[in-house]
């Protein structure tokens, strides 16, 4: 009888159940509440319900000495989380993004392409902000990298600048970018007027299918010249695209745009989660870097919407541009355009915004991996 007892007693040592703590369930809930808002609100949910599960599953509490946690070197687990503790996810995702981005609207409207520039100063506002509350230079620039509303590059930057910050970062990162429609717009309302919200851009010209061969091309060899340390994403990003274009390379342009980037997003969204431990997670410095991601966001919208009212005060009527677009100079491809489109037929139903707010989207995708470019450039 006494061996039973010690062997269920052994047994209970070992369970989930004996090991939780308030912290442990805190996250379990917080996983929970992912899952949900993916599901009931449709909030990015090929983000958040992968990224949701993964903090659930990195939150049952185990003993020790398992070879089974996230952090223990060799579990299964450890292992795939190499590929976004080394960056090796991000450049996958950037080739999908790649070959499923049309950057017709840009290439037709040039002009566009500052407004995605502007965007970015919520990057560098919160690096000054990130610095002004303590951290080091590496760290703020990891943490203002999430103003550029891009999943991937925040945690190809953060892995290589802060990687004991890479969970919280990467979990404000796309928290943020699945809350893209409820931050934006009262911003985009409070900067703009009734009559900026009615106007009405020309129609883009039409763009040859050379020029969207030579795009890909010639943007990357620009792009990297300038900032090579931005190489692995840009370089990804742009052959994406040209795979896609050229129209010789459907099938690995499918497989980049379909199930390549299906697995690897299921792969670093339920590593994200795991790794955001309680033990790890739940401290005041995960704290700021949320209230850091929000400010970041708050002010990329403000730049990009801000710059295209500055942009207008130049062009004469009948070119200005419908400052509404300008919320989409942010990565969120396509969430932030589809914002645009959405306040602006709030308006006017028969106000089509959203193949003017992709020029600023697309630039966004650029913009930020310009970003961390120059950050980890300066930084690394």
């Amino acid at each position: 009888m006494n061996i039973i007892i010690e062997s269920l007693q052994q047994f209970m040592q070992y369970t989930g159940i004996a090991n939780i703590t308030l912290p442990h369930f805190i996250m379990i809930c917080i996983g929970v509440a992912f899952i949900t808002v993916a599901i009931k609100k449709d909030w990015e949910p090929l983000l958040l319900v992968p990224i949701g599960f993964g903090i659930i599953i990195g939150n049952i509490p185990f003993p020790s000495g398992l070879q089974i946690g996230i952090y223990e070197e060799g579990s299964v687990l450890n292992i795939l989380y190499q590929g976004v503790k080394q960056g090796w996810y991000p450049p996958l995702i950037f080739l999908g993004i790649g070959a499923m981005t049309d950057f017709t609207s840009l290439i037709s409207q040039p002009r566009l392409l500052m407004i995605g520039a502007a965007a970015q100063l919520g990057i560098f506002g919160a690096y000054i902000a990130a610095m002004h509350m303590g951290f080091t230079p590496a760290e703020a620039g990891a943490i203002g990298i999430i103003g550029g509303a891009d999943g991937p590059t925040a945690i190809f930057l953060s892995s290589k600048l802060a990687p004991e910050l890479l969970g919280a970062i990467a979990v404000s990162a796309y928290s943020y970018m699945a809350l893209v429609p409820v931050i934006q717009r009262p911003i985009m309302l409070l900067m703009t007027t009734k009559k900026e919200r009615l106007i009405r851009m020309k129609a883009p010209r039409e763009v040859k299918q050379r020029e969207k061969i030579i795009f890909p091309i010639v943007g990357f060899i620009l792009t990297a010249l300038i900032v090579p340390s931005g190489i692995p994403l840009l370089g990804m990003l742009f052959f994406g695209n040209l795979l896609k274009e050229s129209g010789v390379t459907k099938r690995l342009a499918e497989t980049a745009r379909g199930p390549l980037i299906d697995v690897v997003t299921i792969l670093i969204g339920v590593t994200v989660g795991c790794s955001t431990q309680a033990d790890v997670f739940l401290t005041a410095t995960s704290l700021k870097i949320f209230l850091l991601g929000l400010f970041s966001f708050i002010v990329a919208t403000v730049g990009g919407v801000g710059f295209a009212k500055i942009m207008n005060l130049f062009y004469k009527e009948g070119n200005k541009i419908n400052p509404l677009i300008g919320n989409a100079g942010v990565s969120a491809v396509p969430d932030a355009a589809r914002v645009s489109q959405n306040v602006g037929r709030e308006f006017d139903k028969n106000n089509h915004l959203l193949m003017h707010a992709m020029a600023p989207n697309v630039a966004g995708v650029i913009g930020s991996a310009v970003a961390a470019g120059i950050l980890l450039s300066f930084l690394g």
